[in-house]
């Protein structure tokens, strides 16, 4: 390990146009799943000025009024007077993964719901329907297969409450302080729109100093810049910093590009799936490439990814491993996973091949089993979209609940390999 490093992790509030698609996407599967815990959803959204256009595969008993998910959505993130046609272009799930993952359960009829009106230009709501559509999977099978094939990681460590690392959560924190201060009228003139990045000073391994902050923010065409610079500064980086304070030698950028008044969609161009660092480790730590939002939980690329975290928390918690790297891989159709990999990065208490023992041991790692143990049929989605998926201590996979079946089960097979101990 180098004595001396650098490491840096980027947040973006909830009006960023990429975490707004999220956020609409996640909106549009909770709405799903209200009505139909069984439904399978894969939900795109891109978004520029002037139209919002929703697509992607849904299979429900019910569809909802995706228009009115998308004109909520957008209102409650801060964007209250935009005006925006909205087209939802959705179709059923194919045939051949629909039977992958689990042909035989078929069940009632989804019905097509009424298009609302938003914007402007009115919302057109076009649904394409086959004979299939007329139908829904009315659940998950023990046995049921993986909804599409892919690597999933999972990380944790010690170096934070959170377990996360600490780049990572600092930059959260400054996003979220962005946007609570926008919300209560403690900074006035701020737009939804913004991100930050904070990048801290690692010596022996451990946080030492942070070496920059960045905190660019939507605001008003008369706010002047000076001002904003002191309140951003007051308001947000040093109650986010508390844990690290800056030192005179931290360099700290309120809006170094200058003016930020367009934001949104009317600025840039939103797509679902974008900040998938954001969402997991900052990429200081291996993601699979598939995005979160959007996906129930027969999609891997989500239940693994969930899961992989839910796994790598609960050893370190439990004091197995300093820090975890949790990978899954799934082949699509396939129940089990093809492989699971566990890297202590010679920090665990016991063998790797005994800690991957123990979690094929205490988890259920069949797409059936992550969705039971998570809860990953309810509408829970929206809530955990923004400000990291693995920030929320109150999400079903940031529960270390298994901390002392892990250790016993550690305990049991280093006993059945006595050669490895």
């Amino acid at each position: 390990m180098r004595d001396k490093y650098i490491l840096t992790a980027e947040s973006v509030t909830e009006g960023h146009p990429d975490k707004l698609c999220d956020t609409i996407a996640d909106s549009v599967l909770d709405a799903c799943l209200s009505s139909d815990p069984a439904a399978r959803v894969a939900c795109e959204v891109m978004a520029t000025a002037g139209k919002i256009i929703v697509a992607g595969e849904i299979t429900a008993r019910d569809l909802p009024d995706i228009p009115a998910i998308v004109c909520r959505t957008v209102r409650e993130a801060g964007y209250g007077g935009s005006d925006y046609e909205v087209e939802a272009v959705t179709h059923d799930q194919s045939g051949d993964i629909a039977g992958a993952v689990d042909g035989s359960n078929m069940g009632s009829p989804r019905k097509p719901s009424a298009a609302g009106c938003v914007g402007k230009g009115g919302a057109r709501e076009r649904m394409q329907f086959s004979p299939q559509a007329e139908t829904e999977l009315s659940g998950l099978c023990a046995d049921a297969g993986a909804g599409d094939q892919g690597i999933m990681y999972g990380y944790a460590c010690n170096e934070t409450a959170e377990l996360l690392p600490l780049p990572v959560v600092l930059a959260h924190r400054l996003t979220l302080l962005l946007t609570n201060t926008r919300r209560m009228g403690i900074i006035q003139g701020l737009g939804p729109d913004g991100k930050a990045q904070v990048s801290v000073e690692y010596q022996n391994g451990k946080p030492h100093r942070i070496a920059a902050v960045v905190v660019s923010c939507q605001h008003d065409a008369d706010k002047e810049m000076d001002e904003l610079r002191r309140e951003i500064i007051r308001r947000v980086i040093v109650p986010a910093l508390r844990d690290l304070p800056p030192d005179p030698n931290t360099e700290v950028f309120v809006n170094p590009s200058g003016r930020f008044v367009l934001g949104g969609f009317e600025a840039d161009t939103g797509l679902t799936g974008r900040k998938l660092m954001a969402d997991t480790y900052g990429g200081l730590a291996p993601h699979g490439g598939g995005a979160l939002s959007g996906k129930d939980g027969s999609k891997v690329d989500r239940s693994g990814a969930y899961m992989a975290r839910y796994i790598a928390k609960n050893l370190v918690a439990a004091g197995l491993a300093e820090r975890c790297t949790v990978s899954l891989a799934y082949a699509i159709g396939r129940a089990e996973p093809v492989a699971v990999d566990i890297d202590a990065h010679q920090t665990g208490k016991y063998p790797e091949a005994v800690l991957e023992r123990a979690v094929r041991a205490v988890f259920d790692l069949t797409p059936a089993g992550m969705i039971s143990a998570l809860g990953l049929d309810r509408p829970i989605f929206a809530q955990f979209c923004n400000y990291g998926h693995f920030t929320h201590q109150d999400a079903p996979w940031e529960q270390t609940d298994r901390t002392a079946a892990l250790a016993e089960a550690c305990g049991r097979e280093a006993g059945r390999m006595p050669h490895e101990r």
